[in-house]
């Protein structure tokens, strides 16, 4: 029955001096696994169909039914003994669902799966689980000298509708650029809203943009429709929260041993497209255009993005050029317009992090260099391996992804080579 608001159970009847009395008993204590479950990322929805006759595949009941949702079968019983325990022991399938109360299940714990992702949009469970990912890192007090990221992958395999996956290796700048708009937009930001993180990363830029003719045309047409209107420069403002940096063409030849060149750039020649001057044509499915950029605003944290990789219809194409970069004293004063050169007052960056990608396109590995603030020492992560490195070996490294730390003062000398 229901008593003010409270729900009671009464499983047995106790005799006392000769009367038979009802035992109340309250509401059981929740498990603490009911609201973060590990194995809610194994549901595959691709063989779940709720239209068939809602019996069990072995026994035939139709009396406590319970779905599989993972191979999408029916099984009675959740017990000790019961087809749906034996099923999961057996299969290693952990997620069933009562086709009649409509409750979700974890076997062969047995205890209740409770949503515990907050009302309203999703991806504020990607803001949760990262959250508590980072305050476990950084707790002073932690009892572990480790810390799991299983639950914060959980939420990225579930906010991202499976496109990053914790069993397949996905491509890094892809997972940064969706991962850093989740959160801006989970944090509450828009475009015109800034949020906490675009605090730290976001910048602004100019594009200047010029329509250009078919490359077919004949001369004369080409000349008469650059006096149109729709062919002249038009400038627009835009924010970033990553810079791309195109390499250059890796050679195809070999040289006199055989070997494949491995090119080198310097970091200053891939920067120089964001000078203003450094024009680049890019193709679309219709039109041409020629662009030119130009920086507004640094952001405190700034981060490079180098693009290696080239996609098509058949195959994706690495790009093996070495860049060549120092780790510290990276003046980008010069890539601002004018007038922001007036206003931004540090321009100086040091490097804070380095990943760097290894091997073939589909089948390498990645790793990262990561500076220790307290010792100003370089170590190198790698799975579970952590070990220390010369800041000379970093730029000899097919760098990825960089994180540049803007200066607080012009003048600061933070030794950042563990010199």
């Amino acid at each position: 029955r229901e008593t003010h608001g409270e729900a009671y159970k009464w499983p047995s009847i106790v005799r006392v001096r000769g009367w038979f009395v009802p035992v109340k008993v309250g509401r059981s204590s929740e498990d603490r696994r009911s609201r973060h479950c590990p194995y809610l990322d194994t549901i595959n929805r691709s063989v779940l169909d709720f239209d068939f006759e809602k019996l069990c595949s072995i026994s035939l009941s139709h009396i406590n039914v319970y779905a599989c949702l993972i191979c999408g079968k029916y099984f009675q019983g959740r017990g000790l003994k019961s087809h749906a325990y034996t099923h999961s022991v057996q299969f290693t399938h952990h997620v069933f669902l009562n086709l009649h109360t409509l409750k979700f299940y974890c076997l062969p714990d047995n205890y209740e799966i409770i949503d515990s992702s907050p009302p309203g949009d999703i991806m504020f469970l990607l803001v949760q689980r990262f959250g508590e990912l980072m305050r476990k890192l950084w707790n002073p007090r932690n009892f572990k000298a480790h810390v799991s990221p299983h639950e914060m992958l959980q939420a990225v395999v579930l906010c991202s509708k499976k496109n990053f996956q914790i069993t397949k290796q996905g491509d890094a700048v892809d997972f940064l650029s969706w991962f850093m708009n989740a959160l801006h937009g989970a944090l509450g930001g828009t475009k015109k809203k800034p949020s906490s993180l675009t605090k730290v990363f976001q910048g602004s830029m100019r594009i200047f943009s010029k329509k250009l003719p078919h490359p077919d045309l004949p001369p004369e047409e080409k000349v008469a429709l650059l006096l149109k209107e729709e062919y002249q420069e038009e400038m627009s403002e835009s924010t970033f929260l990553f810079l791309t940096l195109d390499l250059p063409t890796a050679p195809l030849y070999k040289d006199e041993k055989e070997q494949l060149i491995i090119p080198q750039v310097p970091l200053f020649n891939i920067l120089a497209k964001f000078n203003g001057n450094t024009e680049k044509e890019y193709k679309t499915y219709k039109e041409n255009f020629l662009k030119r950029f130009q920086l507004l605003k640094l952001p405190p944290y700034l981060i490079f993005c180098i693009k290696r990789f080239t996609k098509n219809n058949f195959f994706v194409e690495k790009n093996p050029t070495i860049v060549n970069f120092p780790i510290t004293n990276v003046d980008l004063r010069e890539y601002l317009t004018e007038e922001a050169q007036v206003t931004e007052k540090n321009t100086t960056y040091d490097l804070v992090a380095n990943v760097v990608h290894d091997g073939k396109p589909t089948e390498g590995a990645y790793r990262m260099h990561v500076l220790h603030h307290g010792t100003g020492k370089w170590y190198e992560l790698q799975d579970l391996q952590v070990t220390d490195i010369l800041p000379q070996m970093i730029t000899l490294s097919e760098a990825y992804i960089q994180i540049w730390k803007r200066r607080e003062n012009e003048d600061d000398t933070t030794n950042h080579t563990g010199a």
